[in-house]
């Protein structure tokens, strides 16, 4: 077996799913009606699998899954990589976020009862830095979107947010920032999943990894 090597990511994760704001998953209960379509994209803004550089590069994972995933449900998944990744860094993105390097993807990793498979496409990935939006694109297969959460009572520019969510997908001690969805379109056909979701719960969470675990 390959020794995996000492590694470190951190950036921007988001999701847009079928779930009724709030989502329901993020505070550890079952989603919307029992059953949950989602996209969650990953930036990741620095980040080094032994000496393969990682900065800047983005994945999308498809996801769906009925009951509660924290009470042992099982997730259908697929994941696309950024194709600007040469081979070294493919190797290194599939290691971390696919949970064979450890770490909290490996925890992550475990609630996956079906994997779809692994495609390289383009991904496009965007947050913006006040975190008022944010946007993911696999051309042709998903658009994913969602844009910061406001309402009467909510302050011009600030956020709506919640410290320490007993369910995030990210891992413990995070801060969610939630969102409406303005886009969740899904046709991918190779791996069987489709779905279209407007208005519906969309967040943000910081993600801030490393391993192999000690």
């Amino acid at each position: 077996m390959t020794e995996v090597p000492q590694w470190a990511v951190r950036g921007d994760w988001f999701d847009v799913c079928s779930c009724d704001i709030p989502c329901p998953c993020e505070f550890a209960r079952p989603p919307t009606s029992n059953h949950c379509q989602g996209v969650l994209a990953y930036h990741v803004r620095e980040g080094h699998y032994g000496d393969v550089p990682l900065d800047g590069l983005n994945l999308v994972a498809l996801g769906e899954f009925e009951g509660n995933v924290w009470a042992g449900a099982q997730v259908s998944m697929a994941l696309y990589l950024d194709d600007r990744a040469d081979e070294a860094q493919q190797a290194a993105l599939g290691a971390v976020f696919g949970g064979q390097a450890g770490g909290w993807p490996a925890k992550f990793a475990a609630m996956v009862g079906d994997s779809r498979g692994v495609e390289i496409a383009p991904v496009h990935v965007e947050v913006a830095d006040d975190l008022s939006g944010w946007h993911a694109e696999v051309p042709g297969r998903v658009s994913a979107a969602g844009e910061a959460l406001t309402g009467p009572t909510t302050p011009p520019g600030a956020r709506v947010q919640l410290l320490n969510p007993p369910g995030s997908e990210v891992g413990p001690g995070q801060t969610a920032t939630w969102g409406v969805a303005t886009a969740n379109r899904v046709s991918a056909e190779n791996f069987t999943f489709a779905w279209e979701w407007g208005g519906r719960s969309s967040k943000h969470i910081p993600f801030d990894w490393s391993g192999p675990d000690t």
